[in-house]
């Protein structure tokens, strides 16, 4: 995320600009007003005793832009947030940072929907890779995928536990066919040589697991009246199959050439 030379820099210096609109008693800055900062930034919007109050447009001499709700010079409240990068916040601040319910589209068109603590993507939300449609949708902790999730592709998905934006531990694929694999995945050291000193160098990366497949079952008569015979009763069940073995006994009835 860009945000460092947008609203890291956005301070008061309007004491040292130039400020049109309206006041108090006490000469604050109160009402509807513009100022034009020192350092080339311009605020149009409410003030409240000399304070950034209520909706208002700050534009950053980057190119920056945020749109929305202020309380005592802080973005709080409902706002729209635009990056020099091109990426874009719209949702809910808190003291100046992303909190609540917001979205994100990132320089790339992929896109957060979802809760925000702190600046950080934080609780549940769905993250949406726009050059795949591939998505995340699940839990987060300060920014990364923790706990419950599931990655969905485009003719199947994973389903299971993450740490630290990684499947961690048992999960299963599950495959628009109607199959399903479950297993776990684990962490493996891998030997990648020796260091110049000679001491081995090694890197840990996933492994999928897998522990069971639960396939398809193709549709055949027999199977068909099989599953009828599990579902009837002791006596019913008798009689049906009685009943089959008479039907396989029977002669092929011959054509009525009248």
């Amino acid at each position: 995320m860009s945000d460092v030379g947008s609203e890291d820099f956005e301070e008061e210096q309007s004491y040292r600009g130039e400020y049109e609109g309206a006041r108090n008693e006490a000469g604050e800055r109160h009402g509807l007003g513009r100022a034009v900062l020192s350092n080339g930034d311009t605020y149009q919007g409410m003030y409240e005793n000399g304070k950034r109050s209520g909706q208002g447009t700050y534009s950053f001499k980057n190119g920056a832009r945020y749109i929305g709700e202020y309380y005592m010079n802080l973005k709080h409240g409902q706002g729209i947030f635009y990056y020099p990068d091109g990426s874009k916040y719209e949702g809910t601040w808190v003291n100046d940072q992303r909190q609540g319910h917001g979205v994100y589209t990132y320089p790339n068109k992929d896109t957060y929907d979802g809760q925000w603590l702190q600046h950080q993507r934080h609780g549940q939300g769905v993250y949406t890779y726009h050059d795949t449609g591939s998505k995340y949708v699940g839990t987060w902790v300060m920014g990364k995928m923790e706990s419950a999730g599931e990655l969905i592709h485009l003719n199947h998905k994973y389903q299971g536990t993450f740490l630290n934006n990684n499947p961690s531990g048992s999960g299963k694929y599950v495959f628009d066919i109607g199959s399903e694999q479950h297993g776990e995945y684990i962490q493996e050291d891998q030997d990648k040589g020796d260091a110049e000193e000679g001491e081995p160098v090694t890197t840990t990366v996933l492994k999928w697991k897998p522990k069971s497949v639960i396939g398809l079952s193709i549709w055949t008569a027999a199977n068909d009246s099989a599953s009828t015979v599990q579902g009837l009763s002791e006596e019913d069940r008798e009689h049906f199959t009685q009943e089959e073995k008479k039907e396989q006994q029977s002669p092929v009835p011959e054509a009525n050439n009248d």
